[in-house]
Order: C-alpha cells, then sequence, then structure tokens
C-alpha cells in the first residue's frame, strides 16, 4: 500500500497476491475500498491491483480531471509506474468506461476485460437521471446527493435490512466526498461517455456483468455492450443493483471469477 508517482498526480495503490496481474477499477466513487470484498477471491488467482482514482481519498488532488479518457490516462500512467506491460482489467461503472478507453486506445495493455454495470453511450433515461443527481449535489448538498445516489444504486432490500439512520449510513461516504469541483467534473466525466459507435473495435476478450435490478445503468445498458463488442461474453444477475459487487457479494465473485475464466480460455 503507497502513493505511486503518475507524473503530475500521485495515485493510493494496493497490491494483493501473486500472479498475472488484475486491475480492479471502481467507478464514480473512484476508491480502491470499492472492491476489497473482491480481493481476497480474486488474489487466490492474480496479483490484484486497486488504486484510488486522482482527486478521491488517498490520491493527490490536482488538477483536476473531468473525462473518461483522462481517467484512462492515468491508469496507463500507474502502469508504467508498476511495469505493468499488460494485466487483465475489470471496470465497474465509470470503471468500465476507464476500460473502453484503454482497450481502444491502447490495446497492447489489455489481455482481458470485463465490463461490470457499465455501459457504451448514454440513453436519455441515463442523462436525465445524472442532471438529477448534479442539481441535488449543487442546490441540496453533499448528504442530499449521497443519499439520493445510496437509492439509485442499491436495492430496496439492501437498503432495508438494518439501516441505522441517515447520518451513520452516510458518515464514511462523506467524509470521503472530494470537494465539489472534483465531483462536478467526476459526474461530466460520466455523462460525456460515449463509445457506441467505437467499441466494435475492442479486441481484447471481454465479458460484461451486471444486475437485472440496477436502476442507474440498466440491463439493456449492458445487453447494448454486450451486442457491440465481438464475441462479448455476458452474465446477468437476477438481483444486486448497481452496486451488485457489494450487496450480493458471494454470488458476484463465483460470476466474475468464471466470466474471466471464460473470456481468457
Amino acid at each position: 500500500m503507497s502513493l505511486v508517482s503518475i507524473g503530475d498526480a500521485e495515485l493510493y495503490t494496493e497490491v494483493h497476491g501473486a500472479g498475472e496481474d488484475l486491475l480492479l477499477v471502481a467507478g464514480l466513487g473512484g476508491m480502491a475500498t470499492f472492491w476489497h470484498r473482491q480481493v481476497d477471491t480474486l488474489a487466490e488467482r492474480y496479483r490484484v491491483v486497486l488504486h484510488d482514482h486522482r482527486g478521491v481519498g488517498r490520491s493527490s488532488a490536482a488538477p483536476v480531471v473531468s473525462s473518461a479518457i483522462e481517467m484512462a490516462q492515468d491508469l496507463v500512467a500507474l502502469m508504467d509506474a508498476l511495469e505493468i506491460d499488460s494485466a487483465h482489467i475489470v471496470g465497474h461503472s465509470t470503471g468500465g468506461a476507464i476500460g473502453q478507453q484503454i482497450a481502444l486506445h491502447h490495446p497492447e495493455r489489455v489481455r482481458s476485460l470485463v465490463l461490470s454495470a457499465s455501459w457504451a453511450g448514454p440513453t436519455q433515461l441515463f442523462i436525465d437521471t445524472f442532471r438529477v443527481r448534479r442539481d441535488i449535489l449543487i442546490n441540496a448538498g453533499v448528504k442530499h446527493y449521497m443519499m439520493v445516489g445510496s437509492l439509485l444504486a442499491s436495492p430496496a432490500w439492501s437498503m432495508g435490512e438494518n439501516y441505522p439512520g441517515m447520518e451513520a449510513f452516510l458518515a464514511e461516504r462523506i467524509a470521503n466526498f472530494p470537494g465539489l469541483e472534483t465531483e462536478l467534473a467526476r459526474l461530466n466525466a460520466v455523462m460525456t461517455h460515449d463509445l457506441r459507435y467505437q467499441v466494435k473495435n475492442i479486441a481484447a476478450p471481454t465479458g460484461v456483468i451486471s444486475a437485472k435490478d440496477d436502476s442507474l445503468t440498466p440491463p439493456g445498458m449492458s445487453d447494448e455492450l454486450a451486442a457491440l463488442i465481438p464475441g462479448a461474453k455476458q452474465v446477468l444477475l437476477p438481483e444486486g443493483g448497481h452496486f451488485c459487487p457489494l450487496t450480493v457479494t458471494d454470488r458476484y465473485n463465483r460470476e466474475l471469477v468464471a466470466l474471466l475464466e471464460a473470456i481468457q480460455r
């Protein structure tokens, strides 16, 4: 666990296990901790690399990045710093957008690619949802923004179990909020990611995994990814919402390991 220099920033980085390199790339929240429920399982087979995105968590803040391609450039720079020539990449949501960018612009760096609850290009529902979230952040503040995000990303049953009240439920996420400028830039990265007409050129073996009850990136968005990327294999979980790696961890981990094995054959 350390800070790794990528030139104009330092990225908090964790490395677990041994074997072929596997990069786990978080979504909008951008923190390595998102993947901690997957690390033990994956580290039995791979050398697992996690990082906090620029401006998030324990990584340095400036300069701000506001597009998935810039975030992808940061990850390629981290690979360079760690002397990783190529790796398997699993990207969740915005992390999947980052993975798509690397697979298209640096294909030699990607051994296989799994896109988890991600998308190729926005729908009108997607854009409207994130515009509402942005407006809530600006006009109602961080607490309300985080609460709405949690409600959208988690299935009702997972929110209803052992809910401790808003303050306790959001305390850790609010403590890690990166600041208004950084969060608005990251929302811009989400809203402007559109590779719908380019992902057909992804050559890396690709898998797509998502949940049927995902409200942020509904199943049709994963269906589109799987249909557009040549040879992509798809897994649709029956439940779990957008945060399926957290809400149905055991099922997600089993399916992810099987998907990685299937696309690497």
